[in-house]
């Protein structure tokens, strides 16, 4: 069974994990798909180990790590391959694979343009 991790940055501020928790819905909705997770690569207590390992709990044998990410910095290159390498020591038999990030997206851009809008 395929499982699903939305891996977003973190935050110290507590409310991020609300607005988390919505995106993680609305995939969850517009997948149809109930196995969706989300977790933070720092600040909060929902690890990226966590999330995999909650996946797992649930049936998971097979897990797409989304980063929740605008831009391909460090972590993308390097912290979260090394995290999900180290992971897959320890967990053989799961087979993980990493997507791209949200990156330059036109429908990004129109959410912005919306903001825009909205105090104009």
């Amino acid at each position: 069974m395929t499982g699903i991790l939305l891996l977003a940055h973190g935050s110290r501020e507590s409310n991020t994990e609300a607005t988390m928790h919505q995106i993680t819905a609305y995939v969850k909705e517009i997948l149809q798909n109930d196995m969706v997770e989300d977790a933070y690569l720092q600040f909060r207590n929902r690890t990226l180990e966590q999330g995999l390992l909650r996946l797992m709990e649930r049936g998971a044998d097979e897990i797409i790590v989304i980063p929740y990410f605008l831009f391909e910095g460090v972590h993308i290159k390097e912290d979260i391959p090394a995290e999900l390498k180290e992971f897959c020591t320890h967990h053989p038999d799961i087979k993980i694979t990493m997507g791209k990030t949200l990156g330059a997206d036109r429908r990004l851009a129109e959410i912005a343009a919306d903001r825009v809008r909205e105090l104009l």
